[in-house]
């Protein structure tokens, strides 16, 4: 099961093919290639990267 490498939750909301977005600490991910990959999303909507704040550890789906 998928969970946000940031707060550890899982009440994940799907919001595309391979993309979802954390409901406990608000931020967008996306799956690719087994990794995931944490976005902010900005107020203009635009999404910032947060992965280098993640281990690839943390971000490896299992």
């Amino acid at each position: 099961m998928l969970k946000c490498p940031n707060c550890q939750c899982k009440d994940l909301g799907k919001i595309g093919v391979n993309q979802y977005y954390c409901w406990g600490c608000f931020i967008e991910l996306s799956v690719s290639k087994g990794m995931i990959l944490t976005h902010q999303v900005e107020e203009d909507g635009t999404l910032s990267s947060l992965d280098d704040l993640f281990d690839e550890h943390d971000r490896t789906v299992s």
